[in-house]
């Protein structure tokens, strides 16, 4: 074996991060073998020498010659070029499709249905939920709000504070009940829970506590939904916030891997919602 084939040799080895003894051991020969081989010593033979091409990913010519085939060198053009993935979806030709619901999962979670109502899911911009009637939830970091037909009736202000429009309070002031539970301090309630969750440490302590907050909106939300009997004013999309991170953070139904799902029933809430409310209109 020349001195420039028994080089090639020592540099494919060093270039698959091999020793001799690693080398000797697929091949089945002695270390000594080797190094024999790689000072032009001696010359492996013709299975070895197959087996050597096998382990270095090039072919026998190359590694004899220093020359690369043609077949070598179309099979690396190849590569380059961009290849057509398997998966794409090929329409058939033979069918008519029709537009329907969209669902897009670029910078985050976004759902329009054919009808009007959209559903959209962004750690920057929060969940937010159209109706086609032009009722709005938003959950975000500033906040939940609540719109119904253009107007703001639920809303969050920069201390916490749920804001309820009076109006819409004064519309329930003559059920009694709703009265009680309107006034219910239940703020206090979730305050409390948020702090001695923390200060006790238990699940996660503070970085987990804050959950509690959450369920404000939920309480108010929810009455709201009962005595005005429209259930689109629930704060659905805060519930399933608490959801995903309380998945996370146990490790339920596959944890922060799957617990997203839980969004994907926002917009079947709300179409639920709708079924419900064009219901009690042709009743009406």
């Amino acid at each position: 074996m020349n001195i420039e084939t028994a080089n090639r040799l020592l540099q494919y080895r060093k270039e698959n991060n091999l020793s001799q003894e690693e080398l000797a051991e697929k091949i089945g020969v002695s270390r000594q073998a080797v190094s024999k081989w790689e000072r032009a010593e001696a010359s492996p033979d013709t299975d070895n020498l197959i087996r050597l091409a096998e382990i270095y990913g090039v072919s026998l010519d190359e590694m004899l010659t220093g020359k690369k085939t043609d077949n070598t060198e179309n099979a690396e053009a190849k590569s380059d070029e961009p290849q057509e993935s398997s998966e794409d979806f090929t329409p058939d030709e033979n069918t008519e499709y029709t537009k329907h619901d969209k669902v897009s999962f670029k910078n985050g979670i976004h759902v329009e249905s054919k009808d009007g109502n959209k559903v959209h899911i962004s750690f920057k911009d929060g969940v937010n939920v159209y109706e086609k009637e032009g009722n709005r939830v938003h959950a975000g970091w500033d906040g939940v709000q609540v719109d119904e037909k253009g107007k703001n009736r639920v809303y969050t202000d920069e201390n916490g504070n749920v804001m309820v429009d009076k109006k819409l309070q004064e519309e329930h002031w003559a059920n009694p009940n709703y009265k009680i539970l309107i006034k219910f301090p239940f703020w206090a309630i979730a305050l409390a829970a948020f702090l001695a969750w923390g200060f006790s440490g238990l699940c996660f302590g503070w970085a987990l506590s804050w959950i509690c907050l959450l369920t404000i909106p939920l309480y108010y939300s929810l009455i709201d939904a009962i005595f005005k009997k429209n259930p689109s004013h629930f704060a659905f999309p805060v519930l399933a916030v608490a959801a995903y991170i309380i998945f996370g953070y146990f490790k339920i139904c596959g944890g922060w891997a799957f617990g997203w799902i839980v969004f994907l029933t926002i917009p079947v809430y709300y179409c639920v919602c709708s079924l419900i409310n064009s219901g009690k209109s042709r009743d009406e």
